[in-house]
């Protein structure tokens, strides 16, 4: 199993997405300043994460993401994080 997830930096004002199968332990890497691109936004907040079964299918949507911009990416934040998977 794969996370894709969404940071975000207060200090920035940006989000972050990426994938992993270790969501614990890349956040603390990304709050450790070990990513070059996460390091000077520290500290990072987790705001969203997605099971996706296989790697490709985490790249496919982490791209996705990648590609909205700000407006979209809040709107598909604000509909999953209220989405219930029970529904």
């Amino acid at each position: 199993m794969y996370l894709v997830y969404i940071l975000y930096s207060d200090k920035l004002d940006k989000y972050y997405k990426g994938y992993t199968n270790s969501i614990s332990e890349r956040l603390k890497r990304h709050n450790a300043g070990y990513e070059k691109y996460t390091r000077y936004g520290t500290p990072w907040k987790l705001i969203l994460t997605i099971e996706k079964p296989t790697k490709s299918d985490a790249i496919i949507l982490e791209s996705k993401l990648k590609n909205l911009n700000r407006e979209r990416l809040e709107l598909f934040i604000f509909k999953y994080q209220n989405s219930n998977p029970d529904d």
